[in-house]
């Protein structure tokens, strides 16, 4: 089916009091996984293409990208393409150019002033192509060492933010840290609560890979929309290539390792997409983990 919007998906999720999945694409074996996890699951996705992403595939954007769109266009569900945690506001306006249908400008470690002027311009011209824009005040833990741990979003500071730059989702700090490979963050359920009632965009989880099944339904209901995951689903594929590994430690072909690294992403890929639109609960979550 053609690509849908990343405006409808949150927008869909928010108005039926559900989540979002929107996960991060690293080469085109994980966008493989997570399209077919998104069929499996018989729910929509975001697929997410990085900064760090596109400076590992040499500084272009448009090769995953194109990737990434035919493997969305050829899906039988609802995916839609975000650029995720563009510091570079360049990168961020390009994507727009692209045709990316949402991309999240990163202004975080500006000062207020800076973050807001710069995530207008972004949000200036993405209007012209009715592009969704995801920006960030409240520091995330554990971002290439740029995000203070313990850091939280302030309800009014999160009221102004919105108000001053005109973005259309906000990804808050309550509790969760970026590149957690144990799923035990604390969140701050009654913050997210406060931020929904104080903001009129959709809020977003980052760091969402640290966080356990049941916290994470208790998030959504409280007022998450947009669930961002990466490091989760890359332990889970890179687990399956060790394994894979040792046991035939004599391969060489590639396509012999990734192929169980993307069933393995698939499998998790599509029980959290499920999680959190409320479609699994605690029980159902534990026996697929276990199956």
């Amino acid at each position: 089916m053609p690509l849908v919007t990343t405006r409808y998906l949150v927008h869909e999720a928010a108005r039926q009091g559900t989540g979002i999945g929107a996960l991060n694409v690293l080469h085109l074996e994980t966008a493989e996984a997570l399209v077919r996890a998104a069929e499996r699951a018989g729910q929509p996705v975001i697929l997410q293409i990085s900064q760090n992403c596109v400076s590992f595939h040499g500084g272009h954007l448009e090769p995953l990208t194109h990737a990434a769109a035919a493997l969305a266009e050829s899906a039988t569900v609802g995916v839609s393409l975000h650029l995720d945690h563009a510091e570079d506001e360049a990168l961020a306006l390009a994507a727009v150019d692209l045709g990316y249908s949402s991309v999240m400008y990163d202004g975080a470690t500006l000062p207020w002033d800076e973050n807001i002027a710069a995530t207008r311009r972004v949000v200036a011209h993405a209007r012209t192509r009715d592009v969704f824009v995801e920006a960030e005040l409240g520091e995330i833990g554990g971002k290439d060492g740029a995000h203070a741990p313990g850091v939280r979003t302030d309800p009014q500071e999160a009221k102004d933010f919105v108000a001053s730059t005109g973005v259309d989702a906000l990804a808050v700090a309550v509790g969760s840290s970026h590149a957690m490979t144990t799923r035990s963050a604390v969140l701050d359920l009654e913050l997210i609560a406060r931020l929904r009632d104080a903001v009129p965009v959709p809020l977003v989880l980052h760091g969402s890979s640290g966080v356990d099944d049941a916290t994470m339904q208790a998030a959504i209901r409280a007022g998450i929309v947009k669930v961002n995951v990466s490091t989760h689903l890359n332990s889970a594929f890179t687990a399956a290539v060790r394994e894979y590994l040792g046991a035939n430690p004599a391969v060489v072909d590639s396509r012999k390792y990734m192929g169980p690294g993307r069933e393995a992403m698939i499998t998790e890929a599509a029980r959290l997409l499920r999680l959190f639109a409320l479609d699994l609960d605690e029980s159902d979550a534990a026996a697929a983990r276990t199956a």
